[in-house]
């Protein structure tokens, strides 16, 4: 249990003194309801005696300064004390039950918070062995899990096992052999729900991998939709969907069976055996009916509260160890990216909202200036767990306004390469330098100056406005710039033919566009944040000859003003750079101009 508190303290980094003022809380509200039981009982003898009122000294001189006329009138006083501590008592639970909840539900919206921002922070490296289904899965339902499974049964756990604890004191007060016969009956469910223990865990583990298991077939089935339908594989993902939802439901249902057995087998313990316990000690034991009723009724109103404590304390165990697999996923993905400090020794990330490059003020001075050239020096990656470098000392240089072509074969690095020059691979040995400055000294200001277009461009559910100015809030946007963007990336007559112009909708993937047309959009994106580099990823492949053109039409026309980056298959794509590298196991094995590397080979 020791490690499990320390596991959740780790996720819920920083709220130990929030957590210390719970404990606080949820003791003084126990206390008032022990005090409140406490009391039933004696008040239930002076009520059935009156004269015994004279015989316990704080009774007897509270009657004196009261100057009362009768025993019987002090009852009605101690009835409303009794009355006015239950009622503060109920207040005081609320109010700390209203607290808990705030708290809980608090962190989930901190901790949902704080995954988005590492997973969107962390290396690179850390996405390449990472299935988007799990990540998904993490941020919105196994925070929510954590909350009600683990956070909020830890609280109430805690708090429930304070009043058992001060009612168990209590009744022993009262009598001691009757509370010690009383937990010999309880002793048995509590040793059933010990041994199922383990059934818990693989339940929650269970149904924790088939929520996984549902977003991939979603993703699958849904994200290739087109494929999907002209195949006429529906039943395969349906089958898919109908096996995982049924681990899902079949776990779900045997734990949530099993949460209900608790109170169950606890009431009908308690109310058997104090039915039992009175009526044999009327009969055989001839005991005093007054000592009996004073006995039965503290110990009756302690049952009502200690029933539904210990019934939750059970509960609270079982879900615990039913979401220990969610707490364990949580915590190993942030003890894994928090390890990496997200990659700040080397200047990887951005500290701060401003260096992301969505205000005003960093679009206008990004910090790092490219004047003259990009050099790579002795740049060398290897991917993680693996033996052969993917780059092997590449060196080469890129001049401003120059654009310049990787070609070779699938699997030469050419990707690698790009990606290491993007910054999102950290180079394992050798550097790249701007103007004579390493890019790690500050890797978000290099970013700042480098537009990337990919083979499939990534467009939000949104308006091609939206899509453009990928990232910037609604009050940020500069019509201006947006237009200069539309212009050079040739999407006017485009525009001038959709209904409503640049705010018609794209839709999912940006799949109400054609091909060309969402690389255009990718092009206006890159142009609309002014970046000096651009860095081209196959960004023709996908397309038809005639809109190949049109594309190629429009990156021709930035060469000389932007710095250009070309990843290519189609050698024709690179015809008009400046120098071609051809790669060949993560090493440039030949380097010129179109003519000397291709044509004349």
């Amino acid at each position: 249990m020791l490690q499990y508190l320390a596991k959740v303290l780790y996720v819920l980094t920083g709220k130990q003194k929030s957590l210390a003022l719970l404990f606080v809380i949820v003791l003084l509200t126990s206390a008032l309801e022990a005090i409140g039981i406490g009391l039933i009982g004696p008040f239930i003898s002076v009520a059935s005696n009156p004269d015994s009122i004279q015989q316990i000294p704080l009774l007897s001189w509270i009657y004196q300064r009261l100057a009362l006329q009768s025993n019987r009138q002090l009852i009605p006083i101690l009835g409303l004390v009794i009355i006015i501590v239950f009622c503060v008592k109920s207040v005081a639970y609320f109010l700390a039950q209203a607290y808990v909840y705030h708290f809980s539900y608090g962190q989930k919206e901190v901790l949902m918070q704080r995954l988005i921002k590492n997973y969107l922070r962390v290396d690179y490296t850390f996405h390449l062995n990472r299935n988007t289904a799990s990540i998904i899965k993490n941020v919105v339902f196994e925070v929510q899990h954590f909350t009600t499974g683990c956070l909020l049964p830890l609280l109430k756990g805690g708090s429930n096992f304070i009043i058992i604890v001060i009612l168990l004191s209590l009744l022993a007060k009262t009598n001691i052999l009757l509370l010690m016969l009383i937990l010999a009956m309880l002793l048995p469910t509590v040793l059933l729900f010990q041994r199922l223990g383990n059934k818990f865990k693989k339940w929650g583990r269970i149904r924790s991998e088939s929520n996984q298991e549902m977003i991939r077939v979603i993703n699958h089935g849904l994200g290739g939709l087109k494929e999907t339908r002209v195949i006429g594989c529906e039943s395969y993902f349906e089958q898919q969907m109908a096996d995982q939802s049924h681990k899902f439901s079949r776990s779900a249902t045997l734990f949530q069976t099993f949460q209900t057995l608790p109170r169950i087998l606890i009431e009908t313990t308690l109310v058997v055996f104090l039915v039992s316990f009175i009526s044999l000690s009327i009969i055989y034991a001839q005991q005093d009916m007054q000592d009996l009723t004073s006995v039965m009724g503290v110990f009756a109103i302690a049952a009502m509260r200690l029933i539904p404590s210990a019934s939750q304390l059970i509960q609270a165990t079982s879900q615990l160890r039913n979401n220990s697999y969610v707490l364990d996923m949580l915590y190993l993905d942030l003890q894994e990216i928090e390890k990496q400090e997200l990659g700040k020794e080397r200047g990887f990330l951005p500290t701060s909202r401003e260096e992301g490059g969505l205000t005003a003020n960093t679009l206008a001075g990004r910090g790092m200036s490219f004047e003259s050239k990009i050099d790579l020096v002795n740049v060398t990656y290897r991917y993680p767990n693996t033996i052969a470098p993917a780059l092997d000392t590449i060196c080469l240089q890129i001049q401003k306004g120059e654009s310049v072509a990787f070609i070779g074969k699938s699997g030469a690095g050419k990707t690698t390469l790009v990606d290491v020059i993007l910054g999102l691979l950290p180079a394992e040995s050798g550097d790249i330098q701007v103007d004579g400055v390493s890019i790690y000294e500050n890797i978000r200001s290099w970013q700042n100056l480098i537009g990337y277009i990919p083979q499939s461009i990534f467009l939000i559910d949104d308006t091609i406005e939206k899509n453009i100015a990928f990232g910037v809030p609604d009050d940020l946007i500069d019509p201006e710039r947006l237009h200069q963007a539309i212009k050079a990336s040739q999407l006017e007559e485009l525009l001038e033919q959709l209904p409503h112009g640049i705010q018609t909708p794209v839709g999912e993937r940006g799949i109400r566009l054609s091909g060309g047309q969402r690389q255009r959009v990718g092009i206006a994106r890159v142009l609309y944040h002014e970046r000096e580099i651009l860095v081209l990823d196959e960004a023709t492949a996908a397309l038809d000859n005639e809109t190949e053109n049109l594309v190629t039409q429009a990156i021709n026309a930035l060469s000389g003003t932007k710095t250009l980056i070309v990843i290519a298959h189609r050698l024709s794509t690179v015809e008009h750079c400046d120098c071609v590298y051809v790669l060949e196991r993560g090493k440039i094995v030949k380097s010129g101009t179109y003519r000397e590397v291709v044509l004349e080979t």
